[in-house]
């Protein structure tokens, strides 16, 4: 089971990553990379987890080099299609599936809490070993009856496989932490199957466990479960039942609830990048006196040297940084982008970032371009790359142009502005990112944004001043309204602007305060068992 890149017997820090470094591009996966090259003194682990090796048919591959403290790097998918555990006929233990009815009630009923018993690596190895969840009779019959108790107008098969699927990765992970190397500190940068596995590693080794969430997971799992158009059961409208065609989702809802309160009760520390999210993970059943913001930070330096390539007055090209997909709401930059255009033929809308997650709405959103009149045929991509060179994108006459992946430093002294679209963000890098290069913000007001645009540490940030604008979700008017006023040079907006967005991440955001503050966490915690940590920080309390 799973793959080894990198093979060490022990490290300072693991890392959980599910579905980013070093696969997948994206704030985290840049976290992650930053964090290690940053503080070169540790020595890393990586465990990725995924869904499935292939994505529509292709294999993913690396798209992050491997520092040289990154010791060990393994692989690990939790929804492979081929099943590794022969079926045989197999009774299970009564016990044991007693237990596995109080996990699933857990899951079930939002005043209950996850049981004691899934603290112990033995419940899952021993007590219910995978192939009793997988082929028992007592595993069996407990689908049964939980399935005639709750939905039996939902199709027997999709409740089957949802119910399988819903508990199926446990195991998985159990078996993943009794083989992970000697790890003296578990770090996750999300709750989900990432937190759940840094949880149950730090029960089972008595180390200390770090749980940084870059947005809240479970509230963006919701967005995506009651989004899906995937297992809708409708009845005649008469007879529909919305508790019944909604109980699959709900199911999944609950899931990811639980493994959240699980990772936030375990973790010494729990931190986010921003107020507002801290306030969150106590609503969503995190310990106030755990929580703890320490905001993202960027190379500002690095950063500031591209402004030495910048026009006086640039061209208006608003450039959008994010993957192409539906939480980013690309389709709503392209109609804001179409709306600008009526004041400002000559604008330009630019996406850059990962187009391999989603083919499908990449796709549609090449569609929707070419049906505005802002594009004149789809691009085609292999991975993030297309076969077209960077300079050819950027000459060629359409108004919405995709870029894949690439450097970003390229990008930001040829944009105006940058925006999000986003329907949810936490606290997005590419904002500091284009502050540090003198690029003004527009951005929907989710996750940080607002905090970043307008200010929100302290009233001295405040003061600063707007370094952008901020607007509300699936508003191209908003957007475009936005647009249009920082791209009038006549008025002083946009350099008042540059000047705030400069001066706040200078100020508030720079890379060395944020290594800083993990340096302090892990050497706290490197020299201390979970125990000792939770012991000192209650005494702090």
């Amino acid at each position: 089971m799973g793959k080894y890149l990198l093979k060490s017997d022990a490290v300072d820090v693991m890392l959980f990553s599910e579905g980013t470094y070093p696969y997948i591009k994206g704030g985290v996966s840049s976290w992650i990379l930053q964090l290690m090259k940053g503080l070169p003194q540790y020595t890393f682990g990586v465990c990725f987890i995924g869904a499935t090796e292939f994505v529509d048919g292709e294999r993913m591959e690396v798209s992050y080099e491997f520092p040289k403290n990154l010791k060990h790097l393994e692989v690990h998918y939790l929804f492979d299609h081929k099943e590794k555990i022969k079926a045989k006929k197999t009774k299970g233990k009564k016990a044991g599936f007693d237990a596995v009815e109080a996990l699933y009630s857990s899951f079930k009923d939002s005043n209950v809490t996850i049981p004691k018993m899934m603290q112990n690596i033995d419940f899952y190895m021993k007590d219910i070993p995978f192939e009793d969840f997988l082929h028992s009779k007592k595993s069996w019959d407990f689908i049964n009856k939980i399935y005639m108790q709750n939905c039996p107008d939902v199709p027997f098969v999709d409740y089957f496989w949802t119910l399988r699927n819903i508990h199926k990765p446990i195991w998985i992970l159990a078996e993943i932490v009794q083989k992970l190397p000697k790890t003296k500190v578990y770090h996750a940068p999300s709750t989900g199957y990432a937190g759940f596995l840094g949880a149950l590693s730090s029960y089972t080794n008595n180390r200390p466990f770090l749980l940084t969430e870059h947005g809240i997971y479970t509230r963006e799992r919701k967005i995506d479960m009651l989004s899906a158009d995937w297992i809708e059961y409708k009845k005649p409208s008469l007879l529909q039942q919305p508790e019944e065609y909604n109980y699959i989702k709900r199911m999944w809802v609950n899931f990811f609830d639980k493994i959240g309160v699980f990772s936030y009760h375990r973790s010494n520390h729990i931190l986010s990048l921003f107020p507002g999210a801290q306030k969150i993970q106590v609503q969503f059943g995190a310990k106030k006196s755990k929580t703890r913001v320490i905001p993202n930070g960027v190379d500002v330096d690095a950063l500031m040297d591209t402004m030495k390539y910048r026009q006086k007055t640039p061209k208006p090209i608003i450039t959008l940084i994010g993957r192409v997909v539906p939480i980013k709401d690309i389709k709503t930059f392209i109609r804001a982008i179409k709306i600008a255009s009526q004041s400002i033929p000559e604008i330009q809308g630019w996406i850059v970032g990962a187009v391999d997650e989603d083919k499908e709405y990449v796709k549609e959103c090449q569609q929707m371009a070419i049906s505005l009149g802002l594009k004149k045929e789809i691009q085609i991509f292999k991975g993030n790359k297309t076969s077209s060179t960077h300079l050819a994108i950027e000459n060629n006459e359409d108004t919405i142009k995709l870029f894949g992946h690439c450097d970003i430093k390229k990008i930001l002294p040829k944009s105006a502005l940058q925006t999000l679209s986003s329907i949810s963000e936490g606290m997005p890098l590419v904002i500091l990112e284009g502050f540090a290069a003198g690029v003004p913000c527009v951005a929907t007001d989710v996750g940080s944004c607002k905090d970043l645009i307008a200010g929100g540490i302290n009233e001295e940030d405040i003061s600063i001043g707007m370094a952008g604008a901020i607007t509300g979700i699936a508003n191209p008017d908003a957007l475009a309204k936005a647009y249009i006023r920082l791209l009038d040079f006549t008025t002083g907006d946009w350099r008042r602007a540059q000047a705030a967005g400069l001066k706040r991440v200078q100020k508030y955001y720079r890379q060395e305060f944020f290594l800083q503050d993990y340096k302090e966490l892990y050497d706290e915690a490197l020299q201390r068992t979970w125990d000792e940590l939770s012991e000192k920080n209650e005494k702090v309390v």
